[in-house]
């Protein structure tokens, strides 16, 4: 019998874990959090430094690729990284991810123009894509899908703490110091994991014969870089029907065909197809790709419009996304125990992207005049919606195929929530900009216009507070404007969530699963 055949029930029986094999596990989780902090903070230290980091470095209207960039490598990565940890173990791969991780810090720190920044933002994201797949899949190896959620508790509460203090850092770090200290202090928290995680992590690793599929992995990388490049230039760079856009199309079609081709005949695919054939694993993977997009796509402008519209510096508009993180953390952490106790995980996706949903369309309808505790109700709401949804998928995806394939399908599933981001951030970086350039024509008078330079506009967002008054109050509304359309194209995508994830199926959470036990001490390494 296939997992998708097992009855639509929980299991009743709760395997309890004695208090040492508790403290085991807080051990190893002690390793995975502190490579969680490092991709976590340098997400959200990153948010409120942007529109200070494009000023400095002459580009607003490439703000979307310093984020793009990051989820780009991520997301390539994220499989390879996968399959690597099931064939070679997940110890010294993870040790790697944290070395590269912090050699792309280094130098983004010392970035002195944007095209540099992104460079070496894009090697963060290869590491990155290592210590997320690393961490979940480790926990995965020493912990039974049934009590996984509670220990994933941890990870929520960790990403939840960096998620209050990274913006309030990043902000901090920027006004008193400079943007470039948002990448130096990854390094002391670096050292800290890569000493603990060489004296702390013990885990199995099992002997296999190994092949990696390369090829897959240049076809699958090469084909997510054409589309997001599409969405990026697509309607700003160049027209939609433009040769170029044709072109990037036809490729990433054509490169995507060429990969499910490969994906079919190779010995150890890089994202085995027959997983797709697993109601759970499809339904979870899309409605993954489905919160990436949301999230990364709508949430990275959230502090674009505190700074603008309610002309908050990098500082305040940390503290003014404290309800959303402090939502996110709490529901985080809940959803993972109650998924423990209870044995049942649909009602949290089902809850949360509804929530998220109703989030987005709260958000478009804000402007100049709403006043700034209703926008804290409206990000507290979509924080809720996030923190049911994001590492419940995962776990529901874990605990839908078999261990040996637990590192493939955990970076499955970030591979496609990582896609839906990079989309996101590109679809609606390219939105903003067309819409700010629409909306400006429309809030200023023809005269006006000629004041102002579009270009110095989508440069940096100080250049705003330089203009004269009425032309001032124009440029807000319309930048108001522009993101609640970014916020109100992201709508439709969560009620598609919404609606997908009443069909994720409630496969039992297994009890048991391989843990520390089942190796001898000559695999532990």
């Amino acid at each position: 019998m296939s997992l998708d055949e097992l009855p639509d029930l929980a299991v009743e029986d709760e395997t309890e874990i004695s208090g040492a094999e508790h403290r085991r596990i807080l051990w190893i989780l002690s390793a995975l959090m502190l490579g969680i902090i490092l991709s976590s903070l340098d997400q959200t230290i990153v948010a409120t430094a942007l529109p200070t980091i494009a000023g400095d470095l002459h580009g607003l209207n490439h703000l979307s690729w310093v984020v793009t960039a990051y989820l780009l490598t991520l997301t390539v990565s994220t499989p390879l990284w996968g399959k690597l940890g099931d064939l070679y173990g997940r110890k010294k791969l993870y040790q790697a991810a944290i070395v590269i991780f912090l050699v792309g810090s280094v130098f983004a720190g010392l970035s002195q123009t944007m095209g540099e920044l992104i460079g070496f933002r894009a090697i963060q994201g290869v590491g990155a894509g290592g210590l997320m797949i690393g961490a979940q899949s480790i926990i995965g190896d020493v912990v039974s899908p049934r009590q996984r959620g509670r220990y994933m508790g941890y990870f929520g509460a960790c990403f939840g703490v960096t998620s209050v203090i990274g913006p309030l850092i990043g902000g901090f770090l920027t006004q008193q110091l400079s943007w470039r200290w948002i990448f130096y202090i990854n390094l002391p928290i670096g050292l800290l994991a890569l000493f603990v995680v060489a004296t702390r992590l013990k885990i199995p690793r099992k002997r296999t014969e190994h092949s990696v599929d390369y090829l897959g992995t240049a076809l699958l990388g090469t084909s997510v870089t054409c589309m997001i490049l599409l969405t990026t230039w697509g309607g700003s760079v160049y027209r939609w029907g433009s040769g170029t856009i044709i072109l990037l199309g036809a490729t990433a079609v054509a490169l995507a065909v060429a990969f499910v081709v490969v994906e079919s005949r190779v010995a150890e695919p890089l994202m085995p197809l027959k997983l797709f054939k697993r109601g759970v694993y499809s339904v979870g993977v899309t409605v993954g790709f489905l919160i990436g997009f949301i999230m990364f796509g709508s949430v990275i402008y959230i502090p674009l419009f505190l700074q603008v519209v309610y002309r908050a510096t990098p500082t305040e508009s940390g503290l003014e996304m404290l309800p959303m993180v402090l939502a996110l953390l709490c529901t985080y952490i809940t959803s993972g125990r109650l998924v423990a106790r209870w044995g049942r995980y649909k009602i949290f996706p089902v809850v949360g992207t509804g929530l998220m949903a109703l989030a987005l369309i709260l958000l478009s309808t804000m402007d100049t005049s709403t006043p700034i505790e209703v926008a804290w109700l409206f990000m507290a709401i979509l924080g809720f919606g996030m923190g049911m949804v994001v590492q419940i998928l995962v776990l529901v995806v874990q605990n839908a195929v078999p261990h040996e394939q637990l590192g493939t399908a955990t970076s499955g599933a970030t591979f496609f929530r990582s896609v839906g981001g990079a989309f996101g951030v590109a679809l609606f970086g390219s939105i903003l900009v067309w819409s700010l350039t629409s909306d400006l024509h429309r809030f200023l008078s023809s005269a006006e216009i000629k004041q102002v330079s579009i270009k110095a506009l989508t440069t940096s967002p100080a250049v705003i507070d330089k203009l004269p008054p009425a032309v001032h109050a124009g440029v807000v509304h319309a930048y108001s404007a522009a993101l609640g359309t970014v916020f109100l194209v992201a709508a439709p995508f969560g009620v598609a969530a919404f609606i997908l994830s009443l069909f994720l199926k409630e496969v039992p959470l297994r009890d048991r699963d391989m843990s520390l036990e089942s190796a001898s001490t000559a695999d532990i390494f």
